[in-house]
């Protein structure tokens, strides 16, 4: 095949993988989630915000949750 010759992985590790990617996903989805759902200062912000968490998925979310979350303010459900 193309990869060559890989041994066969234990069901821990493929357990140990695919909840990590699991994680960030929901993590990224989130994030998504949460800076669509807040309103910033300008939607440029806004913008850029999810921009970060969709091209660099785990760095830009952990930056968001880090910086950006402070600067938006959730919407009055009124």
């Amino acid at each position: 095949m193309f990869f060559g010759n890989i041994p066969p992985l234990p069901l821990e590790t493929w357990i140990i993988i695919l909840g990590s990617v699991g994680v960030f996903a929901a993590m990224t989805l989130f994030a998504i989630w949460d800076a669509f759902n807040r309103e910033f200062p300008s939607n440029m912000e806004k913008v850029g915000w999810i921009q970060l968490a969709i091209f660099i998925p785990f760095l830009g979310c952990l930056a968001y949750f880090i910086l950006g979350r402070k600067r938006g303010k959730k919407y009055n459900a009124e």
